[in-house]
């Protein structure tokens, strides 16, 4: 089965399951599919399952517009034009000016507002407060462009992936993308929390600290602090329990007074349904018996508390998990029962090793139709819009062919996100490759290290700014009334008036 350089999924529709999801990057020449995925793969992403999605895409997706201008239009032509889209389309900025020259640096800022909507920026406490009471929400010299071109080794740097969020927040609103701020509470003690938080422990719970068993990950084994009742734990802990609470206090409080109005939502609490299926979130406790290690009592609705009281109301409260199963529905509902405002359910997919990605170019089933719309009508029992958060799909290697299997992958795992009836927006994680966190992929961007564009860049833009956006001409009728179904979003309507004057207005499709 051939496909052509600039195949189109609409015009292919007719052909075969192979031709109809076979990603749309520009080619040198004819190439045949069946070399980039097995016949295994396509039988999972058959005519049916790809049928299905288009179905759910145009009834999910789209809606009627009926519009009057007031006139009839001179020539009888209306443009149409689409120019935001309503679903968010995302990426993480993490490497905002680190790429090392002027030119990758703006080609990686151009695509947000071009290819992405929505930016998510990193507010990770262990590098934001990397000093007690100096958080680094300015930029200093080493957060400039200027410092990151001469650095000869930016991953070795204690702030790589974490920019000052000042700039950047400027940058996004500047845009008018949406800005999401991620993650406000989170129990990692390797990626979240600052150094200089256990040594405020008492000498007693010091020692107490160090006599449960270690591990070389979370600092303590991920069961220890569970080996002890719960009266044992916030009589060894309660202490440094209620000092975590007031310092996340402190850090919300902070970052609201700054962000207020420039960041339209927020990872309330991140990863923390595990927890909430041991047992440990125990209301009215002064310590959880976290896997990570020691938190504050209850920290998920702490979490939303100090978020309700301290962010402005039409800031958007999401929760965020890779444990999105009914553990983590349980939760949302417990938590909502109890008075916690959370407006968004995040869920995680990440392809990390490159062998799943190799595997399910073989047919094998990692992630199906079946496995994807199965999650994600389970989250959906909480009633609440679904934010795919963090996604990850990792070329097998770095070969062209290894590159158009991770845009095939990533082409039907959009097409099926955005297609489910809860879905409200997708967030591509590492958009450079190399620029992972230690121990993620090094091939997982949609552009190379030195920021020319792979596969599943021009696969996503296909999508993203061809095939889901409403572009057309209508005729008005005698009354200068035009009616037509589109994408949910912004439009630029486009006319000449009686006297051949143009007009234009903007039209909001909900």
């Amino acid at each position: 089965m051939k496909f052509l350089k600039k195949l189109s999924i609409a015009a292919a529709a007719a052909a075969s399951a192979t031709a109809l999801a076979a990603p749309t990057f520009p080619k040198s020449e004819a190439e045949d599919a069946d070399k980039i995925m097995s016949k295994e793969y396509w039988a999972i992403w058959n005519p049916d399952v790809q049928k299905k999605i288009d179905e759910n895409i145009e009834k999910n997706r789209k809606a009627d517009a009926v519009i009057n201008l007031g006139e009839p239009a001179a020539g009888g032509d209306v443009k149409v034009e689409q120019i935001k889209h309503d679903f968010i389309f995302g990426a993480h900025i993490f490497n905002f000016n680190q790429l090392g020259t002027p030119e990758r640096n703006k080609k990686y800022r151009d695509l947000y507002g071009s290819l992405f909507n929505s930016a998510t920026v990193a507010l990770y406490w262990k590098k934001l407060e990397m000093q007690p009471n100096r958080p680094r929400f300015a930029e200093e010299y080493w957060d400039t462009e200027e410092w990151w071109n001469g650095c000869e080794n930016p991953k070795s740097q204690p702030h790589w992936r974490r920019p000052a969020p000042d700039p950047v927040v400027k940058f996004l609103n500047e845009k008018g993308v949406r800005v999401h701020g991620h993650p406000l509470v989170w129990g990692n003690q390797t990626w979240h929390y600052p150094e200089w938080i256990f040594p405020l422990m008492t000498k007693g719970e010091k020692e107490a600290y160090n006599n449960l068993p270690k591990d070389g990950r979370y600092g303590l084994d991920k069961k220890s602090l569970q080996k002890i009742s719960q009266e044992e734990a916030d009589r060894l802990f309660g202490g440094i329990g209620q000092k975590i609470a007031d310092l996340y206090e402190k850090r919300v409080a902070e970052i609201a007074e700054r962000y207020a109005g420039k960041i339209d939502s927020f990872d309330v609490v991140n990863e923390s349904a595990t927890d909430f299926a041991a047992g440990v979130m125990v209301p009215g406790s002064k310590v959880t018996r976290s896997r990570y290690g020691i938190m504050q009592g209850d920290y998920a609705f702490h979490a939303f508390n100090i978020a309700q009281k301290r962010l402005p109301e039409n800031t958007l409260f999401n929760i965020n998990d890779y444990k999105t199963d009914k553990d983590y529905v349980a939760q949302i509902k417990d938590l909502q029962k109890r008075g916690a405002r959370i407006d968004i359910a995040g869920m995680q997919m990440h392809l990390f090793n490159p062998k799943e990605s190799a595997n399910i170019a073989a047919g094998k089933k990692i992630q199906t139709p079946d496995k994807i719309f199965g999650s994600m009508d389970t989250v959906a029992k909480t009633g609440l819009p679904i934010h795919m958060s963090e996604i990850t799909v990792t070329a097998p290697g770095t070969s062209k062919r290894d590159w158009d299997v991770q845009a095939v992958i990533a082409q039907n795992l959009y097409r099926a996100w955005f297609s489910h009836p809860n879905a409200m927006g997708i967030t591509w994680w590492n958009v450079v490759d190399d620029c992972g966190a230690p121990g993620e992929p090094s091939y997982s961007g949609i552009f190379t290290r030195d920021m020319q564009p792979k596969s599943a860049f021009y696969a996503l833009d296909n999508l993203i700014n061809k095939e889901w956006k409403t572009n057309l001409t209508v005729k008005p009728d005698a009354d200068g009334k035009i009616s037509f179904r589109g994408f949910r979003g912004t439009y630029k309507i486009s006319w000449k008036d009686k006297y051949g004057r143009d007009r234009q207005m903007l039209y909001h499709l909900k």
